[in-house]
């Protein structure tokens, strides 16, 4: 059974001869249920504070979860763009790669090309060359031919001829 402050102090006695002092049973009554009453303050102010500690201590377990999702949250969406980077950065460095090679190719195909060029060149020059002896040739034919008609009986006087020795570009062997 709980009593209570005001329990106390309606608390009535019977009294018999020879019984306590009225005067300070009712004194110490009133004390006790001063005190109870303090008491019953004291633990009604206690359980309002645990409750308030108990719904701060509610809210900061779920800042906690909050904060530890976030951090999960956080530290997923980081890998996954250290992913993401190192991907980017093997795609960008497969097609410098890829273009590297391209462009070595190209160059080693105009390498080509010109070599083929610079022969062909070389040929037609060569051509040109002989096409130059033998129309010198076929002019310093047709000049001795005309010497002799114009002197037939007269000796020839010696004419500079045209030879290898004296063209002004000795003539080129074919390669």
């Amino acid at each position: 059974m709980r009593i209570s402050p005001l329990d106390i102090q309606q608390m009535m006695f019977k009294v018999r001869l020879r019984g306590y002092d009225r005067r300070e049973v009712d004194q110490f009554l009133e004390e006790i249920a001063q005190t109870i009453e303090n008491l019953n303050r004291e633990n009604a102010a206690l359980r309002e504070k645990l409750a308030a500690a108990d719904m701060q201590l509610g809210d900061l377990r779920k800042a906690e979860a909050t904060l530890t999702h976030t951090l999960v949250s956080t530290q997923a969406l980081t890998d996954d763009l250290k992913q993401a980077a190192k991907r980017d950065a093997e795609l960008i460095m497969k097609e410098a790669e890829m273009k590297a090679a391209e462009l070595l190719r190209e160059g080693r195909e105009e390498v080509a090309a010109v070599q083929r060029e610079i022969s062909e060149l070389r040929k037609q020059r060569l051509l040109a060359l002989e096409r130059l002896r033998a129309t010198l040739r076929t002019f310093e034919r047709i000049l001795e031919i005309e010497a002799s008609e114009e002197e037939p009986a007269a000796q020839p006087e010696p004419t500079e001829r045209v030879t290898e020795a004296t063209m002004p570009y000795p003539p080129r062997r074919a390669e």
